[in-house]
């Protein structure tokens, strides 16, 4: 058996190596001099391993006492290896030492299945506005009121949302603790009706007849703007996608036209959005997002010829104005439309609420005349890429390559309708600017 001698006499050497003491424990010591108790035992006929801690943190006494406490464990037929994970996560009453400590492991172990930018933004919130008043109480001290006051100090400075997502979170940490046998009430659950309700879906300013949108892509063709931000504003009105995704667009991302035949058949240019654009543009956690696949208009691939011109050497298709390599800034769109006078009137984002209203409504009218509208308003959600009400994701990735064609219809109905009159890209491009307003 080990002595308290032999143990602080034992040095590291070339390769790791153990001294034993008795039923099972040794003493691990690694080439760097680090020494930890370990314990060897078999469970369900299989060689197990568990450390016990390192020394001298942990001395030969204590190191002997976990091991006769592992073994009465296995007397019970119980794994200590679980013993030994629950006691790290449950204190001696039962329940976590802290709030923050189970929120941050909770946080580590979900980490990998998130997206960078949710896993962000999940630990920021809590870091934000629930660690500094609960973070350092014992998960049991925590209840209903005591949660629902600090929930109520996010509404109160307006984020209602974030109130309704971090109350999630909350009920989360607490089921992963609860997994762990911690057997506490989830104070997160049956609180909605005490919290504020969700403000109405934000409606964006938009443009909803095709006069009014004719004459503000005039007065943007003739902008006192970059003619690349310039265009970029008519290439977002003829995909009617989000904004992120047209500033982030990349070069590699079209397909099915030949850039050095500019009269080359272009009846099946595609811009595909890569999944993980969606998902980040979204902040969606799941994995049923898809490649988005957006049929491009005559109008759209000859706004993509003259823009690369310009840029058709950068990996953006509208790169930021002083660097290259980056997408154009956030705002670069929105503040052109305001300094033509559309502020409060069209925002860059509105181009869904246009695109969507009057093509519903064309299709109301003109239902009858074509069996094929019938699913037009189905078809009109996929270009946006909205996933219809009660429809699967199976359905969903079927239906999207399903009506292509049509969508590549519609798509050209809507350019048709919208730049009649306006002048080619190249024009936009040639055409003196005007002072800003």
């Amino acid at each position: 058996m080990l002595t308290d001698k032999a143990v602080r006499a034992a040095t590291a050497k070339d390769k790791a190596y153990k001294v034993s003491d008795s039923g099972g424990l040794f003493l691990h010591v690694s080439p760097k001099n680090h020494k930890s108790w370990r314990f060897k035992y078999r469970s369900e006929g299989k060689e197990q391993l568990l450390t016990l801690g390192t020394y001298p943190d942990v001395s030969l006494a204590e190191a002997r006492e976990k091991r006769n406490d592992a073994r009465k464990l296995l007397r019970e037929g119980r794994d200590p290896r679980v013993s030994a994970k629950r006691a790290k996560l449950v204190g001696d009453s039962g329940t976590f030492q802290a709030f923050e400590q189970a929120a941050r492991e909770w946080h580590a172990v979900q980490k990998p299945r998130w997206k960078p930018v949710h896993a962000d933004d999940v630990i920021t919130s809590l870091e934000r506005d629930i660690f500094p008043h609960l973070g350092t109480m014992p998960m049991g001290a925590i209840d209903k009121p005591l949660l629902l006051s600090v929930l109520k100090k996010i509404e109160a400075r307006g984020s209602i949302e974030t109130a309704r997502r971090v109350k999630q979170r909350v009920a989360a940490i607490y089921r992963y603790v609860n997994a762990h046998g911690a057997g506490l009430e989830n104070p997160a659950n049956d609180i909605n009706d005490a919290l504020a309700p969700l403000p109405p879906s934000k409606r964006y300013p938009a443009l909803l007849e095709v006069e009014a949108i004719r004459r503000m892509l005039g007065d943007i063709d003739r902008a006192g703007a970059s003619p690349v931000t310039r265009l970029a504003g008519r290439f977002l009105a003829l995909t009617a996608q989000r904004p992120g995704m047209v500033r982030h667009m990349e070069w590699r991302e079209i397909s099915g036209v030949d850039w050095g035949n500019p009269v080359a058949d272009v009846s099946e240019a595609l811009w595909t959005v890569p999944a993980g654009k969606i998902k980040q543009e979204l902040h969606l956690r799941s994995d049923e997002a898809f490649d988005h696949k957006i049929p491009l208009s005559q109008q759209a691939v000859e706004t993509l010829r003259a823009v690369r011109l310009l840029t058709g050497k950068v990996p953006f298709v509208f790169p930021n104005a002083r660097a290259g390599t980056v997408a154009m800034t956030e705002n670069a769109i929105g503040y052109l439309y305001n300094r033509e006078g559309y502020k409060g009137r069209h925002v860059p984002h509105g181009w869904r609420s246009s695109f969507s209203t009057i093509m519903n409504e064309q299709a109301e009218r003109e239902l009858g005349t074509d069996l094929r509208l019938l699913g037009d308003r189905l078809i009109i959600d996929l270009m946006l890429a909205h996933a219809p009400a009660g429809m699967s994701a199976t359905e969903l990735r079927y239906n999207r390559a399903r009506y292509i064609d049509r969508r590549r219809e519609l798509a050209q109905r809507w350019a048709d309708m919208i730049m009649e009159g306006a002048l080619s890209p190249l024009e936009v491009i040639d055409s003196p600017r005007r002072k800003p307003r």
